[in-house]
């Protein structure tokens, strides 16, 4: 397996890890509004959870982007999208509407043409 792969999905994994931790973070206690929530929310593991996998991801997509064309890069990191959206449906039951799976299809041609054509 390539580098350049393995960077690929550790940055998947860590930028979908990150957002799935910031919306459990977001939806550990709705009844507070406004600062209080915030509050909450800064108090809470899932948002330091989230951080941390900010921070990785950072790593991992500037040492990707070393290995890559800008422009081929920006285009596999797209992907990420599909895999939040199928995260976001499996762990907190959200809705894949036929747009969405449109969208979804779309995006996954578009990164293997991209992917094709290295």
């Amino acid at each position: 397996m390539s580098l350049v792969f393995l960077l690929w999905l550790l940055n998947l994994t860590v930028d979908t890890c990150g957002q799935l931790a910031f919306k459990k973070a977001a939806t550990q206690d709705t009844t507070k509004d406004g600062i209080e929530h915030w509050k909450h929310m800064a108090a809470h593991p899932w948002i330091w959870l989230g951080i941390g996998f900010y921070v990785m991801e950072f790593c991992v997509w500037t040492a990707f982007l070393s290995q890559v064309e800008l422009s081929v890069g920006v285009m596999l990191g797209s992907f990420n999208i599909v895999v939040i959206m199928l995260g976001g449906r499996l762990f907190f039951q959200e809705r894949l509407t036929a747009w969405r799976v449109a969208g979804i299809l779309c995006i996954t041609s578009g990164v293997m043409l991209v992917g094709l054509g290295q």
